[in-house]
């Protein structure tokens, strides 16, 4: 993998994982670099996913990858929170 590569992988993480964080409720307490870690996962098995069920490679924009991925980083951004907070069990 090239610099570009490496650069865009970055790009598309945070964008990916900022998207993922804004459609969740309230505040996360997950800091920036995890973010980028999960939206870099969310696009990478968000495109498999499109690609699966064939809407990866639409004619224009491909709204319903960039959906899933969004939805995958909310749920990887909301896992880590739970994670983080102790495994989510409150008492």
């Amino acid at each position: 993998m090239d610099i570009s590569g490496v650069i865009s992988a970055l790009v598309v993480g945070v964008v990916i994982g900022a998207l993922g964080r804004l459609v969740l409720p309230g505040r996360q307490q997950v800091g920036l670099l995890w973010t980028i870690v999960v939206g870099i996962i969310a696009a990478f098995i968000g495109t498999g996913i499109a690609d699966g069920v064939g809407v990866a490679d639409t004619r224009g924009f491909d709204w319903i990858e960039l959906i899933i991925q969004i939805a995958l980083a909310a749920v990887g951004v909301g896992a880590l929170e739970r994670a983080r907070a102790g495994g989510g069990v409150r008492r």
